[in-house]
């Protein structure tokens, strides 16, 4: 990242690259979204959704899509509401993402190398004496507005680019005029840059727009993980290990190996291509280890290769009603009954 200031059958599908990165909102969660409980069409077009990643690795954006299919599933997912800051302003509560979290978030889903930021616009609007503080001190009250340009993709001229742009504003009080200034400079670039985040989607803020916030989730399993992430980094692997032994025994129990999946003809019926879409988010959003016991366990249960693209494969209702079966299982401890 650069700163710079100037003024449905079964068989399988074609497979197509798709990553995950980082941590998000429970799977389970996402996949019992309304639609995914809406009727399947009986004859639809072949889904085209990207292929899940067997182990998930970090996924820069660049020409010639611009933004990957694991890229577009992330900035799709709900927001986390453990991300979520809140503020009170003019007798309101507010609720806002910090600066820090905006540019890791772009870090992340983007590569550090994938996204350029440029302060195109950035003036005082206004600059006057003021009391501060209980102590009615002298001081000064400033304000600058900023316009920030978010650049995604090639760097070279001529290459594919994706840009957005925001504007914001920002409030410095201090006794002290320089540093009134700096105050306010700053929070009106980070401010625009956030704006300019936001449009890309949830995980930048976009969730909070929604005044029923109906894409802002919780998760208690997220909070763990990251616990799990701790733990690991102190203690090693052993624990990790421990824990997926722990999610194979409760998966194993949803069919052995070897046994042919249900063909009834209900739980043939193709999968809506919205569907099969959001199936793939809510597997993208497990954390690597259960998204690895869910490829192996998926591969056992419906006789796939060792190779074969399980994303591919997902188009039929029984694959839909497994991975949510499975889902239950590896999070029922958070979800109770599965709700």
């Amino acid at each position: 990242m650069t700163s710079t200031m100037s003024n449905g059958n079964g068989n399988g599908t074609r497979p197509s690259p798709g990553a995950r990165t980082g941590p998000m909102p429970s799977a389970l969660e996402l996949l019992r979204r309304p639609e995914a409980g809406a009727p399947a069409k009986t004859k639809v077009e072949e889904p085209t959704s990207p292929q899940l990643p067997e182990l998930p690795p970090p996924s820069p954006a660049g020409p010639p899509g611009l933004l990957s299919a694991g890229q577009t599933a992330a900035l799709a997912a709900p927001l986390n509401r453990a991300h979520v800051q809140t503020r009170s302003q003019a007798g309101r509560s507010l609720n806002y993402l910090e600066g820090w979290f905006a540019i890791s978030e772009a870090n992340r889903i983007f590569g550090f190398d994938g996204w350029q930021r440029e302060t195109i616009e950035l003036r005082c609007v206004a600059e006057a004496q003021r009391p501060i503080g209980r102590d009615q001190k002298p001081g000064w009250g400033v304000t600058y507005i900023a316009r920030v340009r978010i650049r995604l993709g090639s760097q070279a001229k001529g290459g594919a680019t994706l840009v957005r742009e925001g504007s914001g504003a920002g409030h410095g009080i201090d006794t002290d005029l320089g540093l009134a200034h700096e105050s306010a400079l700053k929070e009106a670039e980070t401010d625009a840059m956030k704006r300019a985040l936001m449009t890309f989607g949830n995980p930048f803020g976009l969730a909070l727009y929604d005044k029923q916030q109906r894409q802002v989730t919780s998760s208690v399993r997220q909070g763990r993980a990251s616990q799990h992430q701790g733990s690991r980094a102190q203690a090693g692997v052993g624990q990790w290990v421990g824990e997926t032994g722990t999610i194979g025994s409760q998966v194993r129990a949803l069919g052995p190996a070897g046994i042919p999946a249900e063909t009834s003809a209900a739980s043939l019926v193709a999968l809506a291509p919205a569907v099969v879409q959001q199936l793939h988010g809510a597997i993208n959003s497990l954390p690597r280890l259960q998204l690895e016991t869910l490829v192996s366990a998926f591969r056992q249960r419906f006789g796939l290769t060792e190779g074969a693209p399980v994303a591919a494969a997902i188009t039929q209702k029984q694959h839909h009603d497994w991975i949510e079966a499975f889902l239950v299982q590896v999070e029922g401890r958070e979800w109770g009954n599965g709700s």
